[in-house]
């Protein structure tokens, strides 16, 4: 059963913005494999705004207000196929992965960006 769904699409360019504006403390809203992904990416940018969009699309299926690295993106690598990473998962802090399992909830993720916009849609599920 669907308990609830989340959009979020931002310019790419407000991301720009952001990063020049805020220097060292932009990489503050990642997490540690979000920013390990997107360093080895020739334009990081637009997958940092695609993981800002996943971010702001979990918050609008979570009951509570939570923090930006409590939630975070995960490609894992794939060791078979034509493609190096997985399907894009979300991470969670203890207490949000904690929640979750007493709920019975998962989250699906899905990301999309061009080098104008980054879209991420989650849809929050009752198992």
């Amino acid at each position: 059963m669907i308990v609830a769904i989340g959009h979020d699409l931002i310019e790419t360019r407000r991301i720009r913005g952001l990063w020049e504006r805020e220097g060292e403390r932009f990489y503050k809203l990642f997490a540690p494999t979000e920013l390990e992904y997107c360093a080895r990416l020739a334009d990081p940018l637009p997958s940092y705004a695609a993981r800002f969009a996943a971010k702001e699309a979990f918050q609008k299926v979570w009951p509570r207000p939570h923090g930006w690295r409590d939630v975070w993106v995960e490609r894992p690598r794939t060791p078979d196929g034509p493609f190096p990473y997985a399907a894009p998962l979300l991470g969670y802090s203890p207490a949000i992965a904690a929640e979750m399992h007493r709920q019975g909830w998962t989250a699906h993720l899905t990301l999309t960006h061009t080098h104008e916009y980054a879209s991420a849609v989650v849809l929050l599920e009752a198992r």
